[in-house]
């Protein structure tokens, strides 16, 4: 079989636009999951039971089912469970949103860990509330310290994103899926579209590495 990159090259304008769309709701999911991986790492570890039963729980069940199980939840199930509808772009961001989150969660559990207990002691001794404790203190340094696992984790988002493509969100690959079906060429477009894919990732892995050399830097 002959490939013909260049019948599929001029038609490949839905394509882009497809990954400019990939890489905003990619984005948005992951100011999502951050919130709500900073949630769960502060009910994980609030006095109460309760609070810290609901977090653990809740990341079990996330990392335990397969995201295209949640989004088809966030978009199907979601309005009649609640009354709330919501369209298509709204259930795909908040569904890879809240998966992210529970990952996140434990990103910045781990970073957490290396938090030196005489930290906490000092800011107690000088007087400080919790929330000032843990939004001076302790999440910057936390986040600071987990900048590689959180640009791996924002790659991981941008691999989900194809699932949205099961709710009618043309992204990348959607896009890519209806240009084959046009072309009648799977085999080029698809080539393209994983290209396309390896350049947002490792674009994402290069300015994570500049993050982290900015971060090393200022904290020397």
């Amino acid at each position: 079989m002959e490939l013909q990159f260049a019948e599929i090259i001029p038609k490949t304008g839905p394509m882009l636009w497809g990954a400019l769309y990939t890489i905003f709701v990619g984005i948005l999911a992951c100011c999502v999951g951050i919130l709500v991986g900073t949630v769960l790492l502060l009910l994980r570890n609030s006095r109460w039971w309760l609070l810290r039963s609901i977090a653990t729980v809740y990341g079990s069940f996330i990392r335990g089912t397969p995201a295209l199980v949640q989004i088809l939840i966030f978009y199907y199930a979601l309005a009649p469970l609640t009354g709330v509808n919501i369209g298509p772009f709204t259930a795909g961001i908040m569904a890879i949103g809240f998966n992210s989150g529970a990952f996140v969660a434990e990103i910045l559990r781990g970073g957490l860990s290396r938090i030196p207990k005489g930290q906490w002691e000092a800011a107690e001794a000088l007087g400080l509330s919790k929330s000032k404790v843990w939004l001076k203190i302790i999440l910057p340094q936390v986040f600071n310290s987990v900048i590689p696992l959180l640009v791996n984790e924002f790659t991981m988002v941008i691999k989900i994103t194809p699932l949205l493509s099961t709710i009618t969100l043309v992204e990348l690959t959607r896009a890519s899926q209806m240009l084959y079906n046009e072309t009648f060429r799977p085999v080029e477009v698809l080539g393209l579209a994983a290209i396309v894919y390896f350049v947002i990732c490792f674009s994402i892995s290069q300015f994570g590495e500049y993050l982290q050399r900015r971060s090393l830097k200022y904290r020397v």
